[in-house]
């Protein structure tokens, strides 16, 4: 099957070797098939819909499992440590994948991220769990 030259490319929030939230990309390649341009399957085990007031915000915390965030409608701001933020929009995707490593108490000084909806209108995103997402 024919495979085309670029690769689907997400944002992942993913935990650093000192702790902190960062982003990184992951890519898949594409496959042509019937017209489409599909990623390979990515198994997931539950959806949820999600919907955020204007003004929302989440104090520091941590993903825990990975999550591929779509946003149907609003702004999602997430926060850093490096006081660096991303915006993410109507259409937008990103995986959010933070954790804390093994054996590690949440402190909220150093690790996570923030959330905030900065735009008039309410934030509307799907949440969906991926299975066996490995960074």
């Amino acid at each position: 099957m024919p495979y085309l030259e670029s690769q689907l490319r997400l944002p992942v929030l993913e935990t650093m070797r000192d702790g902190r939230s960062a982003w990184t990309e992951r890519f898949w390649d594409r496959e042509i098939r019937g017209g489409m341009s599909l990623s390979p399957r990515i198994d997931c085990s539950s959806l949820r819909l999600r919907e955020s007031k204007p003004g929302y915000q989440a104090d520091w915390h941590v993903a825990g499992e990975a999550v591929l965030i779509m946003v149907r409608q609003g702004v999602l701001r997430i926060g850093l440590r490096d006081e660096t933020w991303r915006d993410f929009g109507t259409g937008d995707a990103f995986i959010a994948a933070d954790r804390l490593h093994d054996g590690v108490v949440f402190d909220a000084d150093v690790h996570g991220h923030t959330a905030q909806v900065v735009s008039e209108l309410t934030l509307k995103a799907v949440h969906i769990k991926l299975s066996d997402f490995e960074l």
